[in-house]
C-alpha cells in the first residue's frame, strides 16, 4: 500500500526522519545532461559557538551560546536552552545527519551532490530563535556575527552554498548598515520576519506605517531581494495531538497577511525596486491569494485608504518568487502562477525535504511544464532572484 501526493509516491511507512534517509540519485529526472540543479530553499544548524568567540570581551556574559543538546544543535543561555521543546524534537530529526550542520561543510556536499543537488540556498534553523531577541544590540550584534559567519562558508565553497543574512529591519540606520554589511560581504539575500516585534516604546511595528518607510527605501536602494520564510506562526492554542503535524498544516502558507501589505499597503507602489521571495510555503497559495485579492479590491475599493497604481496581478509577475519542494497542485496552476516567477527546492535536510527523492520531485516538474522550463525552475529562477546571473 502506498500513500500518494499528486504524482510522488511514498513509502506507506512513511519517509522516515532524514538522518534515517540517503540521496538517490541516478539520473533519471528527464533533466537536460549538464543541469545544474540550485536548492533555493535549504537549511543549515548553527554548530559553532561564534557568538561567544566573537563577541567582545565586555559582553560575552550575554552571548548566546551554541550548544548541542540530546542531537540538536541549539541556542543557550546560563546553561540552559530556551527554544521550545517541540523546536527541539523537530532539529534532533535531523541535526545528527551528515552536513546538517556547518561543522562539516565537505559531507555537506557529499549529501546534497548524492541526492542530485549541486547548489543551495540555505535558511538557519535555531537561529530563528534571536529574531525576538529583546536586546536589540546584541539581536543586530549576533547577526553581523552570523553574517560574517556565513560569509567565510559561503567563500570557501566554490560556488555551491549561499546563505541568507538577517539585517536590522527596526530602525532605517541600523537598516541601511546592516544591508551595506551584508552586500560588502558578498551575501545575496536577506530574511525579513513576517512579524516585525515591538519598537522601542514596546509598541507593536506596523510594516505599513510612515515610520517604517525609510526601512523600505534602504531595502530597495540595497538592491537585495527580501526572503520570507515559514515558521512564525504558532497555534492560536495548545494542541495535546500530534502537534507537530497539526502546527506545520497551519504553518505550510502564511503569506496572505505581509502579500496584503505590499500589495495593499502600498509598499511595492512606493518601492518599485524590492523584489521578494516567499519560501517554503509552496506555490498552490498563490492563484487563490491572486484571485481572492482581485475580488476583494474589485468588492471594497470604496472603502480604500487610497488605490494601488496597477491591477493585482502586476505585483505577483514584477516583484515576487516562491519556492516548493512537492507540489504537484501548484504545477498544474503553472501558466496561471508562471513559471519564471517559482523556484525548486529540496529543503535539505528538514523532515519535509526531498531528500532522499529529490530526482522524483524534479522529474514531477519536467513532467509538468517540460525539460527547457523545468531547468529554470530548478536553477535559472533563483539564480536570477540572487543576482547571479548578472
Amino acid at each position: 500500500m502506498t500513500a500518494r501526493t499528486g504524482s510522488i509516491t511514498y513509502p506507506s511507512e512513511g519517509l522516515g526522519a532524514p538522518k534515517d534517509r540517503r540521496g538517490s540519485a541516478s539520473d533519471a529526472s528527464g533533466l537536460p545532461a549538464g543541469t545544474q540543479v540550485f536548492s533555493a530553499d535549504n537549511h543549515i544548524s548553527l554548530s559553532e559557538d561564534i557568538f561567544f568567540e566573537r563577541f567582545p570581551q565586555s559582553l560575552k556574559e550575554q552571548a548566546p551560546r551554541v550548544v548541542y543538546d540530546d542531537g540538536a544543535w541549539t541556542l543557550a543561555m546560563g546553561g540552559k536552552t530556551f527554544l521550545p521543546r517541540e523546536f527541539n524534537a523537530v532539529l534532533m530529526q535531523y541535526d545528527p545527519l551528515a552536513g546538517a550542520a556547518t561543522n562539516d561543510m565537505a559531507a555537506r556536499a557529499r549529501e546534497l551532490e548524492s541526492d542530485g543537488i549541486h547548489r543551495e540556498l540555505a535558511f538557519p534553523n535555531a537561529l530563528l530563535a534571536l529574531m525576538g531577541w529583546p536586546d536589540k544590540e546584541i539581536r543586530e550584534l549576533c547577526f553581523r556575527i552570523y553574517n560574517e559567519y556565513l560569509a567565510e562558508l559561503q567563500d570557501q565553497s566554490d560556488g555551491r552554498f549561499f546563505g541568507v543574512a538577517i539585517a536590522n529591519w527596526w530602525d532605517p540606520e541600523g537598516c541601511r548598515r546592516t544591508l551595506a554589511e551584508i552586500k560588502d560581504l558578498g551575501l545575496r539575500t536577506f530574511w525579513l520576519p513576517l512579524k516585525p516585534g515591538k519598537d522601542d516604546d514596546g509598541k507593536p511595528i506596523d510594516y505599513n506605517s510612515p515610520a517604517m518607510d525609510d526601512v523600505w527605501a534602504a531595502m530597495a536602494e540595497s538592491g537585495l531581494p527580501v526572503a520570507h520564510h515559514i515558521g512564525e506562526a504558532p497555534l492560536a492554542s495548545p494542541c495535546r495531538d500530534n502537534s507537530v503535524l497539526v502546527g506545520m498544516v497551519h504553518n505550510v502558507a502564511p503569506f496572505r497577511e505581509m502579500f496584503g501589505r505590499y500589495v495593499f499597503g502600498g509598499i511595492l507602489d512606493r518601492h518599485p525596486g524590492l523584489q521578494v521571495g516567499w519560501f517554503e510555503g509552496g506555490i498552490n497559495w498563490v492563484p487563490a491569494a491572486l484571485q481572492d485579492a482581485e475580488h476583494l479590491y474589485a468588492s471594497l475599493q470604496h472603502m480604500a485608504d487610497h488605490g494601488i497604481d496597477h491591477e493585482v496581478e502586476h505585483y505577483w509577475q514584477n516583484h515576487m518568487y516562491a519556492s516548493f519542494m512537492v507540489d504537484p497542485l501548484g504545477l498544474e496552476m503553472i501558466d496561471r502562477i508562471g513559471a519564471d516567477r517559482v523556484m525548486w527546492s529540496s529543503d535539505y535536510p528538514h523532515n519535509e525535504s526531498t531528500f532522499g527523492y529529490s530526482e522524483k520531485s524534479l522529474a514531477n516538474v519536467v513532467a509538468a511544464v517540460g525539460a527547457e522550463r523545468a531547468v529554470e525552475i530548478v536553477s535559472g529562477n533563483v539564480t536570477r532572484f540572487l543576482g547571479l546571473d548578472a
